[in-house]
């Protein structure tokens, strides 16, 4: 039995893979969504950087002595879940990036996405914190007016120094067993970096005719990737 770790991209909770995590139970595994600090249910906690998430995804899996472990990062979250992949050791079996940013030593989410600048300036007009996006931001990202509206429901501002403090990398990510899944309707190609580690043998590509939210908007096709990178 594999366990999922599940963690969701800025501003969404745990529900967010209330789908995907059912499929994966009905299929016979393990299913750990997250909710990380400072975010959702969660948001009332102490202001929370990019290592406390990091914290928040190790001791999810020590805590509860899982192994045969595969680290589901979204979007933002790819940062914290390629730390986390180094620090759990031999309880890894996979890492899964869904259309997710991937950690750089000493960058952050700020430097390494394409308009940083303008998330920065963001999250200090929002007092420390990243506001989360309205239906436009979301058009032509595959959604049905109802999947629209679940994620927004339970999409809260996330916290600001997430997404600017420095990665620490334990262990480089071109050795680490990897998924990579790109939306082709959020954008058709991986980033450079991403692109350079998908040249190496131990990253895969796997492309979603869909945005950038598959656990919104095709759940069955995301669970069946997930299970495929799982079983190698």
């Amino acid at each position: 039995m594999t366990e999922f770790v599940l963690v969701p991209g800025a501003w969404l909770g745990s529900s967010a893979w209330d789908e995907v995590a059912e499929r994966l139970r009905a299929a016979g595994h393990g299913a750990h969504p997250l909710t990380l600090t400072g975010v959702a249910e969660r948001g009332g906690e102490e202001p929370a950087g990019q290592q406390a998430h990091v914290r928040d995804i190790v001791s999810a899996v020590e805590d509860a002595d899982l192994r045969d472990v595969v680290l589901v990062g979204h979007s933002y979250s790819g940062i914290p879940v390629g730390q986390a992949a180094g620090r759990i050791g031999d309880r890894l079996t996979r890492v899964v990036f869904v259309d997710a940013n991937v950690p750089v030593e000493g960058g952050s989410f700020v430097t390494s996405f394409p308009g940083g600048g303008e998330v920065a300036e963001a999250v200090t007009a929002g007092g420390g914190f990243w506001a989360p996006p309205g239906p436009e931001d979301l058009d032509g990202q595959g959604l049905t007016p109802e999947q629209t509206a679940r994620l927004l429901a339970g999409a809260t501002p996330h916290p600001g120094a997430s997404l600017t403090e420095p990665a620490a990398l334990p262990r480089p990510l071109e050795a680490l067993p990897a998924t990579y899944i790109k939306c082709l309707l959020d954008w058709p190609e991986p980033s450079g970096t991403v692109a350079e580690l998908l040249t190496g043998d131990t990253w895969e590509l796997v492309e979603m005719d869909t945005g950038h939210w598959p656990m919104f908007s095709q759940p069955d096709e995301l669970v069946r990737i997930l299970l495929d990178a799982a079983a190698g």
